[in-house]
């Protein structure tokens, strides 16, 4: 063979590979398979790569156990998830209830695209309780989606109960749970669908690659998520999966510390005159801590503050660019703390509510909480001096 072609295929040859602690990272558009007739057999031959390799199908097992699923999709981000597997299991004429309190791009997407494309949305009040919001459900509604924690006001919801009550009418159930990552809360042993919840959070738990996922243990749900990843062309890469999967052998011990840190940073919030109140359901006399405690085995460092009035949006602003361990910066889950305002985010919900002043999130991330503390002591002396 000419030197061309010998260049070609040199190296192409198969060899064992060696046993390490995380998968190998195969990268390839092509898959060569064994013979003519698994060509066209998809049910039992990987036939391209986007369809994921060695360290996407690792990443898939891992989440299958973290999840308690049947199957888990990949996607390329977090909103990717909640679209993806929305798209997979409505169609025009269909109707949706979204919780009013949902991640704002989930919004975005269900009144840019669900809403274009035939697909009704209604928001309901996160302070329903599960036979009321059932009350609204019409014989068009297929899909209820809930977040538990709400985001940005942290409402609790009482998953198991809607799950139960939706199941009994054939109507299905996703959760966002992002803040609980899968291992705080477990949706899918609680009755729900599909369990969503954004990797590039708690799951990658470095600020620097972007996942999400969707889970479920129906195995006609699991056939139309997949369909959906495959129709609409969704891929991650090995690299980003072999992150993820890294990320999460340390989950269980980030997610104890930044629990921890974060409410050791609210109870001292909680003490402040400048403090109207905490949004945290891990804290006794919170409206939801009586479902947080019988659901979830943990908190994560995410939660939110109200500033007691008069509070000007100049001195919220004081307070945050007075900061200089906590970054001004959107998404969570990171070792990094993190702190926004929330009030700009909040005009386009119906169910508005008094929080006493405007509304600050923290995420509390892998620093000593002392040091957040005195961070936080210095953003309100700021605050004071700016209102």
């Amino acid at each position: 063979m000419s030197e061309e072609t010998r260049l070609i295929h040199a190296g192409s040859t198969e060899r064992p590979l060696v046993k390490t602690v995380g998968p190998a990272v195969q990268k390839g558009s092509t898959v060569l398979l064994p013979n003519a007739a698994a060509l066209y057999d998809d049910a039992n031959h990987v036939t391209y790569g986007r369809q994921g390799l060695s360290a996407q199908a690792a990443l898939v097992e891992a989440l299958n156990e973290l999840e308690g699923a049947r199957a888990t999709t990949l996607y390329p981000s977090g909103l990717a998830a909640l679209a993806g597997a929305m798209l997979a299991v409505l169609k025009a004429g269909d109707e949706v209830l979204v919780v009013d309190s949902v991640y704002k791009p989930t919004r975005r997407f269900c009144d840019r695209v669900l809403a274009r494309y035939g697909v009704a949305v209604r928001y309901y009040d996160p302070r329903l309780c599960a036979e009321d919001l059932l009350r609204m459900a019409n014989p068009a509604t297929r899909l209820i989606v809930l977040e538990s924690p709400g985001s940005l006001t942290f409402e609790m919801q009482d998953v198991p109960a809607i799950a139960r009550l939706a199941r009994e009418r054939d109507v299905l159930t996703l959760a966002d749970n992002t803040w609980g990552a899968g291992y705080l809360f477990k949706p899918l042993a609680h009755g729900v669908d599909i369990s969503v919840q954004a990797l590039t959070k708690y799951v990658g738990g470095h600020s620097d690659v972007f996942m999400g996922s969707a889970a479920t243990a129906d195995p006609k749900v699991a056939a139309r998520l997949d369909d959906g990843v495959l129709d609409l062309g969704w891929a991650v890469s090995g690299e980003e999966a072999y992150q993820m999967l890294r990320g999460l052998r340390t989950l269980p011990t980030r997610l104890a510390r930044h629990g921890a840190s974060g409410l050791k940073v609210a109870g001292w919030l909680a003490a402040q005159p400048q403090v109207a109140r905490l949004l945290h359901p891990a804290l006794p006399g919170d409206p939801g801590h009586a479902i947080w405690t019988r659901d979830f085995t943990g908190a994560c460092g995410l939660f939110a503050f109200a500033l007691a009035d008069p509070a000007p949006q100049r001195a919220v602003d004081a307070l945050l660019d007075a900061l200089q361990l906590f970054g001004l910066g959107f998404s969570w889950g990171g070792f990094e703390s993190l702190a926004i305002s929330c009030e700009p985010q909040l005009g386009a919900r119906a169910f508005r509510r008094d929080h006493g002043g405007p509304l600050v999130r923290l995420h509390v991330g892998l620093e000593d909480p002392d040091d957040l503390i005195a961070d936080l002591r210095g953003g309100i002396a700021a605050f004071d001096a700016a209102r």
